[in-house]
């Protein structure tokens, strides 16, 4: 309404008139004072006299307050009862935080009033000496003046900070767990309730959770860390993971063998392998589990449950169930004492074990499971409860240990062993792809390995008929030199599709084919036309590249993300393995082009028939075109007429491939 500032007139109005429409004496009184503490008259009085009728006031400044003027106004103690309207939030929590206790007691179950630091701010005019000039003053003598320096004065706004204390009221956000998985939005619905917001696929359960099963047959017992190291907050946020995860794997009335365990210094099964029968059951179970707190023997646990966590019942303790006992670790607290012998003890009483932790836990887990693709690892609590389609998958995977090493493969690998790779990094490839071979089953019949190293020229290390076991693929690479020139991609694939990935040189019709790209990036300029001439053949290109490169040349070359991986550093790469491992499997599954690379030699012509092929020759026979045909001087086989036209099945013809390949050594 304008006009001056009268607070005190203000008060003494209350004082006089009450507070409009108030009810009885039994009601509390709280007045909020919203100024800037300017008053043009005196407040003290009136503002003893409003606390002495047991009002509760409030004082709330605006702009740039006079803090003075509103601690006299304000009620004890003045730092709950002096609020800053320039932060309103803060301002309405803390009249909140203040009017919980004592005035009201109506605070939601949880809640908590918590202070903090904060700031009074205001505006002051002070002044200051600007500088001196020059003036002129009288003097004793008659007709005279001085000249003297007078010093100038101004008048400056100062922005005065006064540190302080305020309070507010924290209550627990329902949201806070974050329960909603697979990219879902938690919507809070006041303070203890949350509805989901999913995404298109995940609508179908409340948490957004995917729709696992756990079909395979193992006895599946969990691990968990219940250490000092994990704190409390580590361990429910397991312990909610696993009843999703079981929730999300088990039907209501589905037999199951399934276990918990926790460990820190002592290890306890409190519930035993198959002790529930129902899911309902299990995780009443489950939410009884308690923080214990001690320190963090991840070995000892790991001991003691492949000691005691899988025996039989007394009923059948001589029967074995045969069926794959798998451990599922959960931990995020570095181990206090060592794992790698105690996790070998649990390999060697045929336990499958599976790490699940923290980003900052890789190394540990890594070493617990023996192979980076049994461990599971989240950059952030919901981050893990995205993982569970993950752990399913790794979890029945023990049950078909074989997966796609049952799959026939011809698989090449191309290592960049230029200078610009460098020695130390060479070796770290060496090694990947030597631990990348233990996945496949070496045998003429299944997965045959081919090995070419380039710099500027293309080397075959060993060709896919070279060698029939993994062992002596494990001997020829770890002989595999390092050469230290310049790199060239390009006449690197250039070879593969000319001296590796041909019938000539040991490839069967019939059987998928793969390349696996290992480079930094240098020299692969010149490698997108012969990528693509190998993908035009039918052979898979996958490109899996180390460091900071130009992504479109990479592209061009994989001839899809899908087959391209981006790894940061060369330490990093054992983590892709599982991934690398696993698209290789997809492509050894995929249907089969039996004319794709043309198993006819001599510019012989392939031609598909129903499950079969025949090569059209041209001054060639034999069921490949091998033979030149002599006029006159030999006699041709009555079984084969002039222009050979025959059929071959993909098992003939891996057949006759492998007696091709003996005759010519």
């Amino acid at each position: 309404r304008g006009g001056s500032t009268e607070t005190g007139q203000a008060l003494k109005y209350i004082l006089h008139k009450g507070f409009p429409g108030g009810r009885n004496s039994s009601v509390p009184e709280v007045l909020i004072i919203i100024s800037d503490g300017k008053s043009q008259g005196s407040t003290a009085m009136p503002a003893m006299q409003v606390k002495e009728r047991h009002i509760t006031v409030f004082a709330v400044g605006i702009k740039f307050p006079r803090w003075e003027e509103l601690h006299v106004l304000a009620s004890e103690p003045p730092e709950r009862h002096l609020l800053f309207a320039g932060d309103a939030d803060d301002a309405a929590n803390g009249l909140y935080s203040t009017l919980s206790d004592p005035v009201c007691t109506a605070t939601a179950p949880g809640c908590k009033v918590e202070s903090h630091p904060c700031e009074r701010r205001t505006l002051e005019t002070v002044k200051e000496v600007a500088g001196n000039y020059l003036c002129w003053k009288g003097s004793k003598q008659p007709n005279a003046v001085q000249a003297s320096l007078c010093p100038f004065i101004r008048w400056k706004r100062v922005l005065i900070k006064h540190p302080s204390t305020c309070f507010r009221t924290v209550c627990p956000d329902p949201c806070d767990s974050q329960p909603c998985q697979n990219g879902g939005t938690c919507v809070p619905e006041g303070l203890d309730r949350y509805h989901c917001l999913c995404l298109l696929g995940y609508g179908g359960d409340v948490h957004c959770a995917a729709k696992l099963s756990l079909e395979c047959g193992v006895d599946l017992l969990f691990l968990m860390d219940s250490s000092a190291g994990v704190t409390l907050e580590g361990f429910l946020r397991f312990k909610a993971f696993l009843k999703r995860f079981l929730q999300a794997v088990l039907g209501q009335d589905s037999p199951m063998s399934v276990g918990v365990a926790q460990y820190d210094d002592h290890v306890r099964i409190p519930i035993e392998l198959g002790q529930h029968k129902d899911a309902f059951s299990l995780m009443r179970s489950i939410d009884a589990l308690n923080f214990s707190g001690g320190r963090t023997l991840t070995g000892r646990a790991l001991q003691y449950i492949a000691q005691h966590g899988f025996r039989s019942t007394p009923a059948f303790a001589d029967v074995q169930d045969d069926l794959p006992r798998v451990v599922v670790l959960l931990t995020d607290s570095k181990s206090q004492d060592s794992v790698a012998e105690a996790a070998k003890y649990a390999k060697d009483q045929n336990l499958f074990l599976i790490g699940i932790g923290s980003s900052l836990m890789r190394a540990e887990l890594t070493m617990v499971t023996g192979n980076p693709q049994q461990t599971i690892v989240f950059s952030d609590p919901q981050d893990l409860f995205n993982r569970m389609s993950e752990l399913q998958r790794k979890i029945c995977s023990v049950d078909n240990p074989e997966g796609c090493q049952a799959q026939s493969l011809d698989l090449a690998f191309a290592v960049d062993a230029s200078s610009g790779v460098g020695l130390e990094n060479f070796l770290r490839l060496r090694r990947f792809v030597r631990s990348s071979c233990l996945h496949f089953v070496i045998d003429r019949d299944v997965t045959q390995i081919a090995l070419v190293i380039y710099g500027s020229k293309a080397h075959t290390v060993f060709a896919l008929d070279t060698h029939t076991s993994s062992s002596a693929v494990l001997q020829a690479i770890e002989q595999v030199p390092f050469l230290g020139d310049s790199a060239s991609a390009g006449s690197a694939l250039q070879h593969v599709s000319r001296d590796v990935m041909t019938v000539q040189k040991g490839a069967r019709p019939g059987v998928n084919k793969v390349v696996v790209l290992l480079t930094n990036g240098g020299g692969v300029q010149d490698a997108a036309v012969p990528a693509q001439q190998l993908r035009h053949n039918g052979i898979l290109v996958f490109v899996v590249v180390i460091g900071d490169t130009e992504r479109d040349t990479l592209l061009r070359v994989a001839g899809s993300p899908t087959y391209l991986v981006h790894i940061s550093s060369y330490e990093d790469l054992q983590y892709y393995q599982g991934l690398i491992i696993e698209r290789i499997c997809e492509e050894a599954r995929s249907p089969v082009n039996l004319c794709k690379p043309n198993p006819c030699m001599n510019q012989g012509v392939c031609i598909l028939g129903p499950g079969s092929y025949r090569c059209q020759c041209h001054g060639w026979e034999g069921p490949h075109c091998e033979t030149r045909v002599v006029r006159g001087d030999s006699p041709r086989s009555p079984a084969l007429p002039p222009r050979s036209h025959v059929h071959w099945s993909p098992r003939g013809l891996q057949h006759f491939s492998r007696a091709l390949q003996h005759s010519k050594r």
